[in-house]
């Protein structure tokens, strides 16, 4: 019996190849049978969503090692970092080219889940660089956000194709984290 975990884990080298998972072709590659493969995984959407935050969640934890800086300048510092590895990624930019709208479902819907752990993993970023001038009152709405404002950024071509100035979305992030009082 397969598990979860490598179904995950096979996903992810197929999606760093073609940009896309394609059900058949993983179901071959992972020598079980596509029943198999949806009865571990369940759907193609879930699957898509375990790979992209995987990956995600590597290139999140690559960017939090090299920042250097603390409080807000140290959030904007992790956010640049990851937006930059995932502007460069191009399996990414593939997939979110080919397949906008499964991208928009699985990115943004709540059933996705990616959106859900980028938000808890962004409150646990503002965890990490609070220092004593931060007094942010409830994280989980700041994380959230802040996400949507990153969000808002990355993925411009699928809100209707209208590019977000970087510059103005962090001035606009350093808004939303300044903090209370």
């Amino acid at each position: 019996m397969v598990s979860r975990e490598q179904v995950v884990r096979g996903a992810c080298r197929f999606f760093l190849q073609h940009g896309t998972v394609d059900m058949d072709r993983l179901a071959v590659g992972l020598a079980i049978s596509r029943a198999t493969l949806y009865r571990v995984v369940r759907g193609r959407d879930g699957l898509l969503a375990d790979v992209l935050w995987l990956l995600g969640e590597r290139a999140l934890a690559r960017a939090r090692r090299e920042r250097r800086r603390g409080g807000v300048d140290g959030v904007l510092e992790v956010t640049r970092r990851f937006v930059d590895q995932l502007r460069q990624a191009g399996p990414f930019r593939e997939f979110l080219r080919g397949e906008p709208e499964t991208a928009a479902r699985v990115l943004f819907n709540a059933a996705g889940g990616v959106h859900r752990r980028a938000v808890l993993a962004q409150r646990d970023i503002l965890r990490e660089v609070r220092g004593p001038a931060e007094a942010w009152p409830d994280l989980d709405q700041l994380a959230y956000l802040y996400v949507r404002i990153v969000e808002s950024v990355l993925y411009a071509e699928l809100f209707g194709g209208v590019a977000v100035d970087p510059d103005v979305a962090e001035q606009a992030a350093r808004a939303v984290l300044r903090p209370a009082g």
